[in-house]
């Protein structure tokens, strides 16, 4: 067992803290309801000052929205219940979809608008003249709470958020080392490497939400824009790892061609990908710097030349070298974002420089959102006309917690589990704050007792608050706690009321839980298999005719799916797991539009030999997802890639041989031509090795053997 640490505890008791004085002042001002700033206290509050106060900013906004709703809706569609239902669940439904398509901490504001308008508009339907009262008190209450958890958060001893980015970073080198090693030695598939390819995608897609906190921790603009840099390389460096393993597989275990020098370069890639992390000084850096230049100078004396680079070894070999050097820089970046994030300071230059990076675009998986929508919209619906139909005075209860219970876990693949532990939490609330209600408060005779009564038990679980694993349940134990007992300036407790008002709001939640369970079955595979059907599609996307707006933007999406996608995957060790396959699916996309932007640089017949590929790749995905279902890669494809290598792989030879002849003089436009060919043949040997794995081996046949 892990016990609290220093930081838990004193996170544990600044909350408590913030909680009491929240209460003790809207005891003293006598808000009709002072439990819910000290309940806003446990909800705002967050280790890390910046989280706690973007949190409180998003939370007031929210509340303040959500209780202008409840205002403007409820005079006119009071006297017509059904009607009233119907424009409670669109308010909500509506927000909530704006909520789930951003994942920024901004999110936070639409998400509490939706729940806040029925939490203050259902219990004012039997006195609508009070919904005005009601929504300027709420609005109050959680306000104080929220000024009483940012200054107390930002007073004492404050935690700042940049110390926790390098921390999770930390993590991402660990594992994204191991990756390295075992790719770099000639590994890519088993349990171990799929699982560490699950965490690395993890970490990025968690990062998202953290940066979007940063600003609010008085982070220099300089170091938000490094971290944002650091989070895009992070997510270039499974794909591109990836990528590296292809050709040297290929080339090291189908062809059994170790050429000298290659194991020691491997080697000493390897470990430098190991060497410990620092809060490197310049100095270090420049010396980090040294040491990849002569990883660079080492990659540039094995490139093959004149006829080896002809062969089919020779283009393996070249496209290995090629993906070690961006990866070399990926990682060194990598590297160097961190000292210059931990050190703000510090000095950065990008080594890795690509058309790839700068893309803003992510992907939503806009049905299902839609869907997840509907079904929180379907339960309030229902929800209300079960109440309306029963007659149940707090009832209201019941509808507003399961309207809450089925936003917070809207984004979820599967949230009845998660809805089942708020049940859970909100149970055992019940019964703390019967215990409080009954047997505590009546001994209670003035605020200093209250508080000694209270320390202990949330002090306690507030503790626990910050550990990801018990951070819901406890949360939601001190909110629940706080809001159940009712806190009043004299003590006036009626069992039966308090049985009455309190049941509702577990009832609602085993309603959302049972709903959720009905409508919301389909777990992480479907998600997954739309995933995948999406990213067919983008691939076709990629290969076809069709104008693309912005090509970054375009792989900045297929790369945010990716990363959505691989944590759903089951570690596995089988060769063809869908996460390798995925992995090359993002591979066959990038390399077509490196062909895109290549042909155009080309002459002669090569445009439209490289026409004929990205349109045979372009037929084969959309068929893919027209089928919804992967597809064998027709045989054809390959002859057409092979034709294509050929082709291009002559024009190379006969421009090389035009440049050594020219020398020194050899014209810009004639090395430009060079260049581009020598980047059409990467990427058409990136396509035939991610198109037919099994066939690496093979070298590519002349169009003359393949038609015989």
């Amino acid at each position: 067992m892990v016990y609290p640490s220093a930081r838990d505890w004193l996170f544990s008791v600044k909350t408590f803290a913030a909680a009491m004085l929240a209460l003790y002042l809207g005891l003293l001002f006598e808000l009709p309801r002072p439990y819910w700033a000290m309940a806003s206290v446990y909800i705002v509050s967050n280790p890390f000052v910046g989280a706690t106060r973007s949190k409180a900013l998003y939370r007031a906004l929210g509340t303040a929205l959500g209780a202008a709703g409840a205002i403007l809706l409820v005079p006119p569609f009071v006297e017509m219940p059904l009607l009233f239902s119907i424009v409670v669940a669109t308010w909500t439904g509506t927000l909530l979809y704006l909520a789930i398509s951003d994942r920024t901490a901004r999110s936070y504001v639409f998400m509490l608008a939706g729940y806040t308008m029925p939490l203050i508009a259902l219990p004012t339907v039997t006195d609508p003249a009070t919904v005005f009262d009601v929504a300027i008190a709420r609005t109050e209450e959680i306000v104080l709470g929220i000024v009483c958890a940012s200054v107390v958060g930002s007073a004492v001893l404050p935690s700042r958020l940049a110390p926790t980015l390098i921390e999770r970073t930390d993590a991402w080198f660990r594992d994204a080392a191991f990756y390295g090693r075992e790719t770099l030695s000639g590994h890519i598939a088993g349990a171990a490497i799929s699982a560490c390819r699950q965490r690395l995608a993890a970490t990025v897609n968690g990062l998202e939400f953290l940066l979007s906190q940063l600003s609010y921790d008085h982070t220099h603009p300089q170091i938000l824009e490094r971290a944002e840099a650091l989070r895009g390389r992070m997510m270039l460096f499974l794909p591109i790892m990836s990528s590296l393993a292809d050709p040297m597989i290929a080339l090291m275990r189908d062809l059994k061609v170790r050429p000298p020098g290659l194991d020691e370069l491997l080697a000493d890639t390897a470990q430098w990908f190991g060497a410990p992390l620092t809060h490197a000084p310049d100095s270090d850096a420049q010396a980090s710097n040294a040491a990849v230049d002569a990883l660079h100078a080492r990659i540039a004396a094995l490139q093959p030349g004149g006829d080896a680079l002809a062969s089919w070894q020779g283009a393996l070999l070249s496209n290995a070298l090629w993906r070690l050097g961006q990866m070399i820089d990926i990682w060194q970046d990598c590297r160097a974002l961190r000292a210059s994030i931990s050190q703000e300071s510090a000095t950065w230059r990008p080594r890795f420089r690509h058309w790839r990076l700068g893309g803003t675009e992510r992907y939503f998986d806009r049905g299902i959102m839609a869907f997840s929508t509907a079904s929180a919209v379907g339960a309030i619906i229902v929800a209300c006309g079960l109440w309306i139909s029963s007659g149940w005075h707090d009832g209201a209860g019941a509808v507003t917690l399961a309207a809450v219970a089925c936003c917070f876990f809207a984004s979820l693949d599967e949230p009845a589990p998660q809805v089942f532990r708020f049940f859970v939490a909100t149970a055992v609330a019940v019964v703390i704050a019967g215990l409080y209600l009954f047997v505590v408060l009546p001994r209670v005779h003035d605020f200093t007792m209250l508080v000694v009564m209270f320390a202990g038990p949330f002090i306690l679980v507030g503790t626990l608050i910050p550990r990801p694993q018990f951070n819901l349940v406890t949360m939601l134990v001190a909110v629940n706690t706080a809001t159940f007992i009712s806190i009043q300036g004299a003590y006036d407790a009626d069992f039966l009321v308090f049985l009455n008002s309190n049941i509702a709001g577990v009832v609602g939640l085993l309603f959302a839980f049972l709903w959720t369970r009905v409508t919301r079955p389909f777990g992480a595979e479907l998600a997954a298999a739309r995933l995948l059907r999406s990213s067919w599609a983008d691939v076709a996307l990629t290969a076809s005719t069709q104008p693309i707006a912005d090509q970054r933007n375009l792989a900045s999406r297929m790369l945010d799916r990716l990363m959505q996608l691989i944590p759903r995957l089951a570690a596995s060790d089988d060769h063809r797991h869908p996460s390798i396959e995925s992995f090359r699916d993002l591979r066959i996309a990038l390399n077509a539009l490196d062909l895109r932007r290549s042909r155009h640089r080309l002459t002669g017949e090569l445009p439209a030999t490289i026409d004929g590929v990205l349109a045979g790749v372009s037929r084969y995905y959309a068929g893919c997802a027209d089928r919804r279902a992967r597809q064998p890669v027709p045989p054809a494809l390959m002859a057409t890639i092979d034709d294509a290598l050929g082709r291009v792989t002559s024009h190379a030879a006969a421009t090389t041989r035009a440049v050594n002849a020219e020398g020194p003089a050899a014209s810009t436009a004639l090395r430009a031509s060079q260049r581009w060919l020598r980047e059409t043949r990467h990427a058409l040997v990136g396509l035939r090795l991610s198109l037919f794995p099994a066939a690496a081996g093979q070298p590519p046949q002349p169009a003359s053997e393949a038609q015989a």
